[in-house]
């Protein structure tokens, strides 16, 4: 996803008053990790019933739709703020292209509310969001343990290492 892209999806959220992080190598890579460019962007949201209202308001409002093989503009989805309380992650496309909704990141299953206390803002184009910080996802990618999780860890943990 573009930088004038993810600015618009976060710009949607922030208008909504939807409280999330932005987690995983986009997060990283706004803080200053030298890794490769990633596709989506990865959020995690505050549970809450009332933050869930805002995100399912803010997801309409993207044109939000489930990211699956064979179907480029994606499955439509009806949600609201119980149905999302009931999902653990949501592979999802819009206009502005990919992102996902991990309620449970690796490493920080009670997702926002584990993250928030360590969190840092990043500016994405003209709007600023919270985003978990470089230790946070050093520890999700070690958990995920995926190949491409384990081949960000020595960039993560050399940019962790080099600040002051």
């Amino acid at each position: 996803m573009s930088e004038q892209s993810a600015e618009h999806l976060v710009g949607v959220l922030n208008r909504h008053g939807v409280r999330y992080l932005v987690i995983g190598a986009f997060a990283a890579i706004a803080q200053g990790v030298p890794l490769d460019p990633t596709e989506d962007v990865d959020l995690t949201p505050d549970r809450d019933a009332e933050n869930l209202a805002r995100l399912s308001t803010a997801l309409n409002e993207l044109g939000a739709r489930i990211r699956t093989a064979g179907v480029e503009e994606g499955l439509g989805f009806s949600h609201d703020a119980n149905s999302l309380a009931r999902m653990q992650m949501l592979n999802l496309t819009c206009p502005d292209g990919d992102f996902d909704l991990v309620f449970q990141p690796a490493g920080a299953p009670a997702g926002y509310s584990e993250l928030i206390g360590r969190a840092v803002v990043i500016r994405i184009g003209s709007e600023e969001a919270q985003a978990a910080s470089v230790e946070d996802i050093a520890r999700s990618k070690e958990e995920a343990g995926r190949d491409k999780d384990i081949r960000a860890l020595p960039r993560l943990r050399r940019f962790l290492r080099d600040q002051p």
